[in-house]
């Protein structure tokens, strides 16, 4: 199995990381890099769909991140709220399908109606899938998936995962110059090519991406063969 040069990826994740930092460099609170981070997600999502991604999966929220000061966090909580409420119906519009990866313990019960509500609506969506892993972490995804596990292949592994209709990434992109995987998608980027980029996420435009993916193209990938 290999992809020849030239192909351009189907399915690309991100981490989106840099937004405290770019809030910091500004003399702006947190929550103001998180909120220009949104903005990003959304920009970045309609460009995916212009250049025939068919999946994006942005890391927005991590089960470690719960560790953060307490107004970070729920000015955090408070601004996804908003989010979904205010972008569900835009997103639904363009033919957006909604999917929401994570623990569902430990969120508050109206964010998680409105998650859950905003997956609804956009259910039959089929232009692009985004990908929200909210409330995620890679170890805790397989760790739930085995508590569910009865089975002795990594197709029935897979079908506990909390999308098992995700595609694996062909390509995993980070920003902030960091070069790791932070605890993200463990098991769906075990192929995944690797592309790490010095933007912090908020000043992450439409170049950085196309250069992003130009750098997925120009790899030949052999998944283990020659």
């Amino acid at each position: 199995m290999s992809s020849a040069r030239g192909s351009g990826p189907r399915y690309v994740a991100i981490i989106t990381d840099g937004n405290g930092r770019w809030a910091a460099e500004r003399g702006l609170p947190a929550i103001e890099g998180h909120s220009a981070g949104a903005d990003v997600v959304k920009a970045r999502l309609r460009d995916a769909a212009e250049l025939g991604i068919r999946e994006l999966t942005v890391f927005s929220f991590s089960t470690e991140n719960w560790q953060r000061p307490a107004a970070e966090v729920d000015g955090l909580m408070t601004m996804f709220a908003e989010r979904i409420d205010r972008e569900t119906p835009e997103l639904d519009a363009e033919g957006v399908r909604m999917r929401f990866i994570g623990r569902r313990d430990g969120i508050a019960v109206g964010l998680l109606r409105r998650m859950e509500w905003a997956e609804e609506v956009t259910a039959a969506n089929e232009r692009i899938t985004l990908f929200v892993a909210f409330n995620y972490g890679g170890r805790a995804e397989i760790v739930d998936a085995a508590r569910a596990f009865a089975g002795d292949s990594e197709a029935e592994f897979r079908r506990h995962l909390y999308a098992a209709e995700m595609h694996d990434p062909d390509l995993l992109i980070r920003t902030s110059g960091e070069q790791r995987i932070s605890n993200f998608m463990l098991w769906q980027c075990a192929y995944s090519e690797l592309v790490f980029r010095d933007e912090l996420w908020p000043d992450f435009g439409r170049d950085a991406f196309e250069a992003a993916l130009a750098e997925y193209e120009r790899r030949q990938r052999r998944f283990g063969g020659r």
